[in-house]
């Protein structure tokens, strides 16, 4: 058995009918001036006036922070700083999908320790920096109340942050930026698009494919994503079907969890290393690009991942007959390009832009990524390019 070190540091509330008790929670952990970082969505679907009314009746007050986009970005952060820190809220609730909680952990990070969000781009920068400046604050304690199922920041200590001026991806973690509590209520993704609902919940199963057979996994990350896919890959078809099943939405959210806590322990790999250029360079959404690419990179990984791959087939079903346990790596990469269809995402690159020229760029990009680094197979600019040049054709 290999080492690992393992903390689970959120307390997960599931359960219809959960975000009931949002202010009663907030009263447990002492929250008396909390900063809501929600967008224009969470205000439209009455979730924020919700969320207030909550909080309120639990004497919390409340201060509602809106001004950030899909992407959050440097200056976004820097504009929620701006707006908290003459408050002096002693708390952050984050309202809504990925973006809502990756502001507000962006937020946490600068007003705790100051600086820009480029500061903290990496791992523990936010930690070391207060413990060598003890009258700095350590970062407010955090509640996330997530409306989509996708992108597992629930889960996770990092925010993903894009600078401003470069559009590149920031991946900042710190132990401190876990939320304190995640609340899980189904109910509250009833209200996503169904476009939403296809990009996040792909971007979710993506989360538990590529955590399962990364080098960083460990026996923890495995549980966690073994069952995030069998939540996932069962119940993707379903909530786009029947958006109203409350059982598997509740399945989505709770898969997109346990990714997000898989992701914490075990890290990504490639195609979140070949999606983040995609981002950058033609705005495409995040879980457009994975979709674009997932089904590449498993069979690209299978010479090295492939016993991985083959446990995620069996459990999808893939593997009962003698066909598909001769290619069940093959089977897996179908299905996944099966769930992609269903989701009515794009799955060439020209589709979204890309020329055959552009390739090259994008290439040498996706070989710089974070995340290319815990790739089961070496990660380089000619994989990359080999994996783009598979997904243009």
């Amino acid at each position: 058995m290999e080492f690992f070190d393992f903390h689970l540091r959120t307390r997960v509330v599931f359960g219809v009918g959960m975000f009931e008790r949002l202010g009663e929670i907030a009263r447990e952990l002492g929250f008396k001036r909390s900063l809501l970082v929600a967008d224009a969505g969470m205000v439209a679907c009455g979730y924020v006036a919700e969320a207030t009314t909550l909080l309120t009746a639990a004497g919390v007050s409340v201060f509602h922070f809106g001004e950030f986009g899909e992407n959050p970005d440097t200056t976004m952060v820097e504009a929620g700083r701006q707006f908290a820190a003459p408050l002096k809220p002693d708390s952050i609730i984050a309202l809504g999908g990925g973006s809502s909680m990756d502001c507000a952990k962006g937020i946490g990070f600068v007003l705790a320790g100051g600086g820009s969000m480029r500061d903290y781009w990496g791992h523990d920068k936010l930690s070391a920096k207060l413990d060598a400046e003890p009258m700095l604050p350590r970062m407010l304690p955090m509640i996330c109340v997530p409306t989509t199922a996708g992108t597992g920041s629930d889960g996770q200590s990092y925010a993903l942050i894009s600078d401003a001026e470069t559009h590149v991806k920031m991946a900042c973690g710190d132990k401190q930026a876990a939320f304190k509590v995640a609340l899980l209520d189904p109910r509250l993704t009833v209200t996503m698009p169904a476009e939403l609902t296809a990009i996040s919940g792909y971007d979710a199963i993506s989360h538990a494919v590529e955590s399962f057979v990364t080098k960083k996994r460990n026996a923890v990350s495995d549980l966690f994503a073994r069952e995030a896919w069998r939540l996932l890959a069962a119940n993707y078809e379903t909530v786009l079907a029947d958006p109203q099943n409350m059982e598997a939405r509740g399945a989505m959210l709770l898969g997109a969890f346990y990714a997000g806590t898989a992701i914490e322990n075990s890290m990504l790999g490639a195609t979140h290393a070949c999606a983040n250029p995609l981002t950058k360079n033609f705005g495409a959404t995040h879980g457009v690009a994975i979709g674009l690419m997932l089904p590449h990179i498993v069979r690209w990984n299978q010479e090295v991942a492939g016993a991985r791959y083959k446990e995620l087939a069996a459990n999808a079903g893939l593997a009962g007959d003698a066909a598909h346990k001769a290619n069940a790596v093959e089977s897996l990469a179908r299905c996944l390009e099966q769930l992609r269809a269903a989701g009515g995402l794009p799955n060439k690159l020209n589709s979204i832009g890309v020329s055959k020229n552009d390739l090259p760029r994008l290439a040498e990009e996706a070989a710089k990524q974070w995340t290319g680094s815990f790739n089961p197979r070496d990660w380089s600019k000619e994989g990359a390019m080999e994996v783009y040049e598979n997904a243009y054709e």
